[in-house]
């Protein structure tokens, strides 16, 4: 039920002439309340054994499915931030440096470095992922800190299995599913 409203509400679109390609449009799915509640728990169900003690979500739209999941499994919340974002940050921060991604950048992604420590058990969640380079740069700052990734969830993954395979990543929907650009 979930996912095909997921398609339902998928939509790609045009950046305008400064893009070389069509962008993702998320928006029909936070509108929709029944996406909403449904979004945490069945991501939270796609990792069952998981047992997590704290979510973890990059920024921007990580700031919403995030706490989504970390309700459904009792766990806390924590955000990873984008180097360089507006958000002034003022506690000590724990950075670690993405491989390129889908547009060829590299990024850094930092989290509070007092909330994060061993015998943590951390789930990852996005919305999309690509690449896995946000992912894995996650996984390097998770496992610095002494904590343990036990598996990373998304709406959707387009990248290649190897890298779902090395994320332990689980995803309602694949590239496949959505419809065509």
């Amino acid at each position: 039920m979930l996912n095909r409203r997921l398609v339902e509400l998928f939509r790609w679109v045009d950046p305008g002439p400064a893009s070389s390609h069509l962008v993702s449009d998320l928006s029909g799915w936070w509108r929709d309340p029944a996406v909403l509640a449904a979004a945490g728990p069945a991501l939270a169900g796609l990792l069952p054994d998981a047992r997590p003690t704290v979510v973890i979500a990059p920024e921007v739209t990580g700031l919403l499915l995030g706490p989504l999941v970390a309700v459904a499994t009792g766990a806390g919340f924590l955000p990873a931030y984008k180097e360089g974002g507006e958000r002034r940050r003022v506690a000590p921060m724990r950075w670690a440096e993405t491989p390129p991604d889908h547009r060829g950048r590299r990024l850094r992604v930092g989290v509070d470095g007092r909330r994060l420590g061993p015998g943590d058990r951390v789930l990852l969640v996005d919305d999309w992922v690509d690449t896995g380079a946000q992912l894995d740069a996650l996984h390097r700052l998770i496992r610095d800190c002494g904590a343990e990734a036990v598996g990373a969830v998304a709406l959707v993954a387009t990248c290649p299995p190897a890298v779902g395979e090395r994320l332990c990543l689980r995803a309602l929907l694949t590239g496949d599913d959505l419809p065509e650009t």
